[in-house]
């Protein structure tokens, strides 16, 4: 065995002595001036050199003095042994000052880069937090300050993302101006490591929101909730979790983690293909999803309502005043949006309506209800279908869903042209699409924004136009890529007397203010629309059937048709007329759109949902109703 000499052994005592830290380091120079100062004190006792014959403990705390100020020793007089004890205390004193500054100063550094880092645990309850970054969470946060106004002690959201807590909140606070009375705390650390999960406190939250993220943004989402749910440590509570799937066939994997908790998915890539072929066909829808997911208006709350027990859905259409009812919840909880009108709302039923508040949701006394016969159209017409004609600008993920969704609205005999830069697009999209039935498909390759290709593709001649993003591509540049050719758009529909729609998808909610430019009929910002419904979900986990049954192709949807089907045009009219000239057709009027605002952003594009149903408006032949029906 290898002997060590002796200054060896102390330099590694002192290393691993020195290496616990501030504390240590304190302790030990505690420990020195200690021994410093009882040292000289008994030099000085026993060769009896002190001035005035101070005992041991006098001398001392003259030691002790002159450790603390090096000025002291200027007034010392005595015999020369005791001045030189007292030079070398000062001495040491001076050293030991030294290295107290300097230990302070760096354990104050370190707590800083510390706190910096965001490595402190959170002590906080009934918290919303949000596990991962994305460009989406400043959405998702803006709409949960939105909605905690409400609550008298204020509320808090924790972030917990692998990003430095310096830089989130600079990115918050460039982006969210007031915070109004939410509290929001970041911390650094990797949503799947157990460890650095526990900083953000998950056992003690109301509602996580689990953004994707990363290359392969599923196993990140399926990962978080498997730390989550599978925790050690975890609470016997179900957690409360809200996410987004891009790949259907990992819906059941998360279902399978989620089987004792409420973990509630969103599939976007369906989503967002929904909305984008319902939109083509009737501009303004995705502006009223928009309405009816975000905090900033009316929302949708859940209420019992004894006084409308035994009588039928119908008749509830025209029971409030302020609020519009969408739909019933049974008391087993299915959810029936716009149910048949002789439905019966039994006793534990609850309606689901858009309100401001859900105590605005009360009955009206009117026994009343203020009619006029002469302005709901008797025998409103129905349009027959007929072939369209649509165009499809660039290509994403959510393509191949699109397709299929509009070969499910458009009649028999359309067709569909495709044209993108993507290489052997036509081969992926009959591998992804499901059996086209329809819809004759055109797919080609060529840049979109080449001005060119548009006026050869004659795109006046197409009743849509669908300007998607490339996923693939930077948010900026895809965005870019997508200006540029709505530029072009524009600029050809104004030339030409046939009109079409032009419905676009941006990635980035900034980049819209500068679209309007283009005077594009409709917008969809796919990553806003699944912020709002992360943030609506986390604050009420059974809105999910309500959304589940909205964005579902079979049963009731959302349309925008004709008012002159439903009322006449040119007079003042109440909303009651309205609502009940669509329940005589079997559906539920939520609103209106008027035309001539359409591209009002101040005015929601002229979108109104939940409008007072006493309050009068005169519509013109070319303004839309909003509402729930079959088709």
């Amino acid at each position: 065995m290898k002997q060590y000499t002796p200054k060896q052994k102390f330099q590694y005592w002192f290393d691993n002595y020195m290496s616990r830290g501030t504390g240590a380091m304190l302790t030990g120079l505690f420990a020195l001036s200690a021994l410093i100062i009882f040292i000289a004190a008994a030099l000085v006792k026993i060769t009896n050199s002190a001035p005035n014959g101070e005992s041991f403990l006098e001398v001392a705390w003259m030691s002790l003095l002159r450790t603390l100020d090096s000025g002291t020793m200027g007034g010392d007089t005595g015999n020369p042994f005791f001045l030189l004890m007292m030079l070398i205390v000062t001495f040491g004193g001076v050293f030991v000052v030294s290295a107290l500054i300097g230990i302070i100063n760096n354990g104050i550094e370190d707590k800083m880069d510390e706190l910096r880092k965001g490595r402190s645990v959170v002590l906080e309850n009934d918290h919303t937090l949000i596990l991962g970054w994305a460009p989406q969470i400043f959405t998702v946060i803006s709409e949960l300050v939105l909605a905690n106004e409400s609550r008298k002690n204020g509320a808090v959201i924790v972030i917990l993302a692998d990003h430095d807590k310096v830089d989130m909140e600079d990115e918050i606070n460039n982006r969210i101006e007031d915070t109004k009375n939410t509290r929001i705390i970041c911390r650094s650390g990797n949503p799947i490591d157990l460890n650095d999960l526990e900083i953000a406190s998950p056992h003690t939250a109301r509602s996580i929101i689990i953004l994707s993220e990363g290359a392969d943004p599923d196993t990140h989402v399926i990962k978080s909730v498997l730390a989550i749910t599978n925790n050690p440590n975890r609470r016997e509570e179900p957690y409360h979790i809200v996410t987004q799937i891009h790949d259907e066939k990992n819906l059941d994997v998360v279902k399978m983690l989620g089987t004792k908790d409420n973990v509630q998915s969103i599939l976007t890539t369906d989503l967002i293909a929904r909305v984008v072929a319902q939109t083509s066909r009737q501009s303004g829808l995705s502006i009223v999803y928009t309405e009816l997911m975000n905090f900033g208006g009316d929302e949708i709350y859940f209420k019992q309502e004894p006084g409308l027990s035994g009588k039928t859905y119908g008749e509830a259409l025209l029971a409030y005043e302020t609020s519009t009812v969408m739909g019933i919840r049974k008391a087993d909880g299915t959810i029936a949006m716009n149910p048949p009108m002789d439905t019966r709302i039994e006793s534990g039923d609850q309606i689901f309506a858009i309100a401001e508040d859900d105590d605005k949701i009360i009955l009206t006394n009117n026994t009343i209800t203020p009619l006029d016969e002469s302005l709901i159209q008797q025998n409103g017409k129905t349009t027959k279908p007929k072939p369209e004609r649509g165009l499809i600008l660039g290509w994403n993920r959510s393509g191949a869903t699109i397709v299929h969704e509009l070969d499910n609205y458009v009649a028999k005999g359309s067709e569909l042209t495709i044209v993108s830069h993507i290489y052997d697009l036509e081969k992926q999209i009959r591998l992804d699409s499901k059996k086209i039935v329809n819809q004759k498909l055109k797919v080609m390759e060529g840049d979109i924004r080449d001005r060119d290709l548009l006026e050869k593709l004659e795109v006046s001649d197409f009743d849509h136009v669908i300007v998607l993003a490339y996923s693939h591509l930077e948010v900026q540049e895809a965005d870019a890529i997508t200006l540029v050719t709505l530029l072009h758009l524009r600029d050809i529909a104004e030339k030409d007397e046939t009109p079409f729609s032009i419905i676009s998808e941006m990635l980035d909610l900034r980049n819209r203010e500068l679209a309007e430019a283009a005077k594009v009929d409709d917008f969809i910002v796919s990553e806003h629309l699944i912020s709002l419904m992360l943030a609506q979900l986390s604050e009420n986990a059974e809105l999910m059937g309500v959304f589940t049954d909205m964005f579902d192709p079979e049963g009731a949807e959302i349309y925008l048709k004709p008012v002159s089907d439903y009322i006449a045009t040119g007079q003042p009219v109440n909303f009651y007329n309205v609502t009940e000239a669509a329940r005589r057709r079997g559906e539920t009027a939520i609103g209106y759109r008027l035309m001539g605002q359409s591209h009002d952003a101040e005015k929601a594009y002229g979108v109104y949902t939940n409008p007072k149903k006493s309050g009068k408006v005169t519509f013109t032949p070319e303004d839309k109703v909003i509402v729930i029906a079959e088709g």
